[in-house]
């Protein structure tokens, strides 16, 4: 394939013609716009088997020979021809289906090979423009950029044409199509900056409002109806070809694939998750990557460095830069239920398109695939961003779709990633947030819980099991992944459920006191760690060994107030509607006694003495025949409830947590992604090629909260779970 081939021969077979045609492409000669070789190539209805050394061949010789023959450019202006037309026919079976699809395998495989083998910082072996004295159409602009020209009709197509069996093959081709003219951000580093190069994703982000929308309409629809492709690609091609013969691309795109997915198979995940939809998942993973995308920009104001006063006023070397708006992640934020439109009732009608989409089916999709991250991840993004749907999922009555299944991921948590965990819990701590999310969730009785096997969970509500996952993360945590900010955002959640507690069970009660055991262990071991170090080395107060485990030891503290304020305020605002919690106090109580004279507990631990002095007195007073059995205890303290007053206790400001997203969270959201795109898409990348995010390695996310408020007596009165990329 070193040469261009001769010219086949009248009788040559198709498959010489093909052979002939595909080394022409990828040769030396280059061939006008308006040549009837781009026609012939795009409609080969031929099958063609190469192997993977020969799909390499063909792609090192095309990459040598672009620069000067500019094929890329033109099979890429052939591409938007063929979607224009078939935008034109409204979908109707015809040949420009074929040629749309045979032009897509080819700028998939040669583009790809291109980015991921680019050896210039700014990608110039893609040479996305003409040369100056190149014959054109008379109809051609020669000022458009022909990244924008792609991707306005690739955008148009996806977003505008129905997904039918006609159409299916192209939208999944275009899809994959996506991820592959988008994947020069793992070229890229994890920041963003200002010299990035993402041709295509730019002119993505140029695109107007009304087509963002459709686009963003278009790929949530797939993702809810998740239709099925045609049983075989061959089949799909029957709709073209008399003979029922798929196009000579779907081989060269198979035998490309088998090649360029060599690299990074040990990246790939090979365990399936939920029910897997091709055109579904691609769907996703297209809308995931455009959301999460911020381009980086200078400003045009120059910075002028007047620290010193006897310096120039001339502009510095500084670079002002700041993010462009992604109008992709606004129109998701903005998307409305289509059966119900707020500005009916507010007046308060949205400025430009709006994404309308059926938020009950969208509901129900994601409760099916939590088992998958990137379900996980666009949750997260609408509750976290679209007020509108968080609503919507606040008033459910059926929560336990949602809740169910990210309880269960929680459990096993062990098989899961960090990223999914703290996903997951970040959500729970957003919904947490309403009052009458954490009150409705103890109305809730699942019909049974057969996953969980530590303990027979018998008409548990729905809340009590939240509070028994959410403990056993800690617990997990505490073993294994030992991550403060973890902690953190489960006793966040928690401390946002405790006022609203009702008739918490037996087994989430006993949790709820061992997880201050748990705790308290491990506080006492350090102080027992930090007082070694200080009697058996003379170490100075600016040790940072010690100063290390000394912060250790407060954050910890901080932990064991957060649950005594939890205790405190199942105690304060619902002792009579969860006598368990009594009974587990009581059976435990020993474990507060060595905190009652702790600067920082002791408030606390006076209204949890209080509660005990006065059950234990009236158990003391109470005359019975035999001893006290559990049953006995626990009717006595339900008797004693109603004769609760809650004299002495001492009222504490509630403990509320909010989450809050950092202003630029993008240098985790985009590698994550992409690792999550790449685990999952079919296709890979050149690992040596990668900078996004170290290849092997799992970026991790930090939350922590920020004590902002606070009042004389150090409570916390107003937290903010923060997002710390």
């Amino acid at each position: 394939m070193g040469a261009v081939p001769s010219t086949p021969r009248h009788t040559s077979t198709t498959a010489e013609t093909a052979e002939y045609l595909i080394g022409t492409f990828v040769g030396e000669k280059s061939f006008p716009l308006a040549s009837d070789f781009w026609q012939k190539l795009l409609e080969l209805p031929l099958t063609l088997r190469w192997s993977s050394y020969r799909v390499q061949q063909a792609c090192e010789l095309f990459a040598q020979n672009n620069h000067h023959t500019r094929h890329l450019a033109k099979i890429l202006i052939h591409l938007s021809w063929c979607l224009q037309e078939a935008v034109r026919t409204s979908g109707a079976p015809s040949v420009v289906y074929l040629k749309a699809i045979n032009a897509v395998y080819f700028s998939s495989v040669f583009l790809k090979y291109i980015i991921e083998n680019s050896q210039s910082d700014n990608i110039e072996e893609l040479c996305l423009s003409l040369l100056e004295n190149e014959p054109v159409p008379k109809d051609f602009m020669t000022d458009q950029r022909i990244e924008n020209l792609l991707m306005h009709n690739v955008l148009t197509f996806l977003g505008s044409i129905d997904v039918s069996p006609t159409t299916s093959l192209l939208h999944q081709e275009l899809l994959n199509f996506m991820l592959i003219v988008m994947s020069t951000q793992l070229l890229s580093g994890p920041t963003p900056g200002p010299k990035d190069v993402n041709p295509f994703l730019d002119a993505a982000m140029s695109q107007e409002s009304l087509l963002v929308s459709s686009v963003v309409r278009r790929l949530l629809l797939n993702y809810i109806m998740r239709s099925r492709l045609p049983s075989s690609t061959a089949a799909s091609y029957s709709i073209f070809s008399e003979e029922n013969q798929p196009g000579v691309l779907q081989r060269v795109g198979s035998a490309a694939a088998n090649f360029v997915l060599l690299p990074f198979n040990y990246l790939v995940n090979s365990n399936s998750e939920g029910s897997r939809n091709q055109l579904a998942d691609c769907s996703l993973h297209v809308l995931l990557v455009l959301i999460h995308y911020h381009k980086c920009v200078v400003s045009d104001e120059s910075i002028t460095d007047r620290s010193d006063d006897s310096a120039s006023t001339d502009p510095v070397s500084k670079v002002n830069t700041y993010f462009t708006v992604n109008p992709y992640s606004k129109a998701l934020e903005n998307a409305r239920d289509i059966e119900f439109d707020r500005a009916d009732i507010e007046g308060n009608a949205q400025n430009g398109p709006v994404v309308r989409l059926p938020f009950a089916s969208l509901f129900d999709t994601l409760g099916m695939c939590l088992a998958d991250e990137t379900a996980v991840l666009l949750l997260y993004s609408l509750v976290q961003g679209n007020s509108d749907f968080l609503e919507y999922v606040l008033v459910r009555t059926d929560l336990d779709t949602l809740l169910m299944p990210i309880l269960e991921t929680l459990y096993s948590a062990s098989r899961r990633t960090s990223n999914q965990i703290y996903m997951l819990l970040i959500i729970l701590l957003i919904l947490s947030q309403d009052s009458s999310f954490n009150a409705s969730i103890h109305k809730m009785i699942p019909p049974g819980v057969p996953w969980y096997k530590e303990h027979l969970l018998h008409q548990t509500s729905l809340g009590s099991l939240m509070v028994i996952i959410l403990i056993r993360t800690v617990q997990y945590n505490l073993s294994k992944l030992r991550d403060v900010y973890l902690h953190t955002t489960c006793l966040a959640t928690l401390a946002n459920m405790a006022p609203h507690v009702h008739r918490l069970s037996a087994y989430a009660s006993q949790r709820l006191v061992s997880l201050f055991y748990m705790l308290s262990r491990k506080y006492n071991k350090l102080v027992e760690l930090r007082d070694d170090k200080l009697q058996t080395k003379a170490i100075s107060t600016g040790d940072g060994l010690v100063e290390d485990m000394s912060a250790e030891l407060q954050i910890y503290t901080d932990f064991l107030r957060i649950v005594l304020e939890i205790l405190n305020a199942i105690l304060t605002y619902a002792l009579p509607r969860n006598p368990e919690v009594v009974y587990a106090i009581m059976h435990r109580q020993e474990v507060f006694q060595p905190f009652k004279s702790h600067p920082r507990f002791a408030e606390l631990l006076e209204n949890i003495y209080n509660v005990l002095d006065f059950f234990n007195s009236r158990m003391d007073a109470q005359r019975m025949d035999g001893e006290w059995s559990v049953e006995k205890v626990l009717l006595f303290i339900i008797n004693s409830c109603r004769s609760w007053r809650g004299e002495g206790m001492k009222m504490f400001t509630q403990l509320h947590f909010s989450y809050e997203q950092e202003s630029h969270p993008e240098e985790f959201f985009i590698p994550y992604v992409w690792q999550l795109v790449l685990s999952r898409c079919g296709f890979s990348f050149n690992a040596d090629a990668i900078t996004l995010f170290p290849v092997g390695m799992h970026a991790n996310r930090e939350i922590y909260y920020d004590e902002r408020n606070t009042n004389q007596n150090g409570e916390l009165n107003e937290q903010r779970v923060l997002f710390d990329p």
